[in-house]
């Protein structure tokens, strides 16, 4: 795997591309004109982005109907010298569709125990916790 970085303006915007030629934007958002996200909102992203492939890829193999998914992530983050790395993220899942609820929270845990390698990459250093919602319905909360 294989990113490159190339710098777009005289400040901070980055673009980011993968192999396959895909990007995102990178860029200091403490500024009012950011046009991309900042590196940590990235890292936000990438555990969303992971475990939602993991959960709707499941569900899809179990025959389940999806006809919404969302999630919403906060991280905390924690001074370390000058550094303010995560402490913690929390993501929960919202799905609507004809979903076994059982089936949904089983999915959910599978990516984050066993297949989400953004995640686990993160673990030994940050907690990351989930919650789910199906049809409005709170089935866990952690």
């Amino acid at each position: 795997m294989k990113i490159t970085l190339n710098r777009l303006n005289d400040e901070f915007l980055f673009e980011c591309k993968n192999s396959a030629g895909n990007t995102i934007l990178l860029d200091n958002t403490r500024q009012e004109d950011a046009k991309g996200v900042s590196p940590m909102e990235s890292v936000l992203m990438a555990v969303a982005g992971c475990s939602g492939i993991d959960i709707v890829m499941i569900l899809k193999k179990q025959r389940q109907i999806i006809t919404s998914f969302k999630a919403e992530v906060e991280g905390e983050r924690v001074e370390v010298e000058e550094a303010k790395p995560f402490k913690s993220i929390r993501v929960v899942f919202f799905l609507e569709g004809e979903i076994d609820t059982k089936k949904a929270l089983k999915a959910v845990q599978l990516s984050f125990e066993k297949y989400c390698s953004v995640s686990k990459t993160l673990e030994p250093n940050v907690t990351v916790t989930y919650g789910l919602w199906v049809n409005g319905e709170e089935v866990i909360s952690e």
